[in-house]
């Protein structure tokens, strides 16, 4: 019983990078490119476009999300925020990597802002529940923010606030949100990028709290 209980705490702490798996200095093998856009998943991408980084659970539900929106040209799904470097999803579970799943998105701002991306986010999943999401429990599927530049960083603190303000108005508790500077992303294997478009029956825990995110007019565009 020991045995199981020091195994939950791991996944539900972030480890320290003596406690981290050490992981290796390659790039684990991943899809060139999107299955269902064919698009280059590590690029080029097009001049003008831009890139955001968002940890919102299972990322194969979070994905589709994503890609399905008008002016996203590219999504891919990997690990973020943590220690060890270049790891494997099998490594990620074991919450001793201190990632999180993530979904890259590169979106062609005149299309879809940054703004309504973060709408998107905020609405598709429960942003209360700490080192979990739903039935999925560990480090790996908290809920994140990983901003690139000043703009987004900013964006990102106001629509939080906006949005935990209307939650507490319907009885929810704190954001528990990791806003972040983007670090290092690492591309998760080809079986898991866009998963559910491969496994049109796949596992998806995607479940938002009812509650409409009105972002901020000041960051709408």
């Amino acid at each position: 019983m020991f045995f199981l209980s020091d195994m939950l705490n791991k996944k539900l702490n972030l480890p320290k990078p003596s406690e981290a798996l050490p992981g290796r200095a390659k790039a684990m093998p991943t899809a060139s490119r999107h299955h269902v856009s064919k698009r280059p998943l590590k690029g080029p991408y097009p001049e003008g476009l831009e890139t955001a980084m968002f940890g919102l659970g299972c990322f194969w539900g979070a994905e589709r999300l994503f890609w399905q929106i008008e002016g996203v040209w590219v999504t891919a799904v990997g690990f973020a925020g943590g220690v060890t470097p270049n790891p494997t999803y099998q490594e990620t579970c074991t919450g001793l990597t201190g990632h999180t799943e993530v979904v890259l998105v590169v979106h062609d701002p005149e299309v879809v802002s940054y703004a309504e991306l973060l709408k998107l986010f905020w609405e598709s999943h429960d942003p209360t529940q700490g080192m979990r999401q739903g039935n999925d429990v560990g480090t790996t599927y908290r809920s994140a923010i990983y901003t690139f530049g000043d703009r987004q960083y900013e964006a990102a603190i106001a629509s939080r606030d906006v949005y935990e303000a209307s939650l507490r108005s319907a009885g929810r508790g704190k954001i528990t949100t990791e806003i972040a500077a983007a670090p290092v992303f690492y591309f998760a294997e080809q079986d898991h990028q866009q998963y559910l478009a491969k496994n049109p029956h796949g596992y998806c825990n995607m479940k938002g709290t009812g509650v409409v995110c009105a972002i901020p007019s000041a960051i709408s565009a």
